[in-house]
C-alpha cells in the first residue's frame, strides 16, 4: 500500500492562531510604548484624584471656618465705606425695583419668586400671567393637578419640582393661613419651596418689611468684589450685610446691586472702568485693572 504523495503546499494557519502568535511575538518597541502609556495614564489619574480631593477639602474648610476678613480696614472704616457705596447706588439707580411683575399681591410675588429659582426674571414674567389666569387664588392652585401646573411652568426649568412646591405652598396657605400670605419670616420659610431669600423678597417688596438683605447671585458676587463680606455662603453673607447696613437700606440695597450687576458689573465682563463704584471697590478676586 503506497502513501499518497505530499503536495508542495503548506497548510495555512488558522486566523485565530496567527493573530494570537503575532500578539505574543509583538515587537519590543511596541510593547514598551504600550507599557509606558499605561504607566503615564495611571500617574495622571492619581494626580487628578489628589487634586480633586484637595479641592474638596479646601472647600469644606472654607465653609466650616470662620468668615475671612475681606479687606484690611477696620469694621468702622468698612461701615463708612459701605455707607458711601449705598449713597452712590442711590444716585445711580434711584428707581430700582423688583424685576418680577406682580399686581400688588404678596401671593403673586411669592409664586413668581419660587419660579425665579435658576431662571431669569424676564422668563418668569412670561409665564406668570397664564398661571394666575388659570389658578387665580391659592385654593385654585392647591386644587390643580401636578400635570396642569407643570404644563404652564415648564419654560422656567426644574418644572416638576417647582410645580410640586407651588401646589404645596398653595395648600399650606389654605390650610394654615386662610389663603393669605403670612407676614412673618418664620411662617413664610415654613411653606414648601420657600427659603430665606424668597421670604425676604416677599416681605420687603410686597409688604415693605425689611427682614434681611436678599442675597442672590448678584448680591453675593458684587458684595464680595466690593470687599463688604468675606463669608462664602448666602446665609452668612446675609448676616454680615445685615450687620453692616442699616435696616432701612436692606431692601433697596439688593434691588440696586441686582440692577448694577445686570448693567455694569456683569459677571463675565465687568465694566470696571465705567463703574460708578470703582474708587470704592477693591475688586476682590479680580486681576489688576491694567491687566483686566
Amino acid at each position: 500500500m503506497t502513501r499518497p504523495k505530499k503536495s508542495g503546499r503548506t497548510t495555512a494557519a488558522s486566523p485565530r492562531k496567527s493573530a494570537a502568535e503575532a500578539a505574543e511575538k509583538g515587537t519590543p518597541k511596541t510593547a514598551k510604548k504600550s507599557t509606558a502609556k499605561k504607566s503615564r495614564a495611571k500617574k495622571t489619574a492619581k494626580k487628578t484624584a489628589k487634586k480633586k480631593t484637595a479641592r474638596r477639602a479646601s472647600k469644606k474648610a472654607v465653609r466650616k471656618g470662620p468668615p475671612q476678613p475681606p479687606t484690611d480696614e477696620s469694621p468702622e472704616e468698612r461701615r463708612e465705606r459701605a455707607s458711601r457705596i449705598v449713597a452712590r447706588l442711590k444716585r445711580h439707580y434711584p428707581a430700582a425695583d423688583c424685576a418680577l411683575i406682580f399686581n400688588d399681591s404678596g401671593y403673586e410675588l411669592l409664586v413668581a419668586t419660587i419660579l425665579a429659582a435658576q431662571c431669569t426674571d424676564a422668563r418668569v414674567n412670561t409665564v406668570t400671567p397664564a398661571l394666575h389666569e388659570a389658578f387665580p387664588t391659592p385654593a385654585a392652585l392647591a386644587a390643580a393637578t401636578q400635570e396642569q401646573v407643570e404644563a404652564i411652568v415648564r419654560p422656567t426649568g426644574f418644572f416638576r419640582e417647582k410645580a410640586k412646591n407651588l401646589r404645596g405652598m398653595a395648600a399650606a396657605l389654605v390650610e394654615r393661613h386662610g389663603g393669605e400670605v403670612p407676614q412673618s419670616l418664620d411662617a413664610l420659610v415654613a411653606l414648601p419651596g420657600v427659603g430665606r431669600k424668597t421670604a425676604h423678597v416677599v416681605l420687603g417688596t410686597a409688604y415693605g418689611q425689611p427682614t434681611g438683605v436678599v442675597v442672590d447671585t448678584h448680591v453675593k458676587r458684587i458684595s464680595t468684589l466690593l470687599g463688604l463680606v468675606g463669608a462664602p455662603d448666602p446665609v452668612r453673607i446675609e448676616r454680615e450685610l445685615n450687620a453692616l447696613l442699616p435696616p432701612g437700606e436692606w431692601i433697596m440695597y439688593s434691588h440696586r446691586i441686582i440692577h448694577h450687576g445686570r448693567s455694569v458689573c456683569i459677571a463675565r465682563r465687568p465694566q470696571c472702568r465705567e463703574c460708578p463704584l470703582l474708587d470704592l471697590c477693591p475688586r476682590i478676586g479680580l486681576p489688576p485693572l491694567e491687566e483686566a
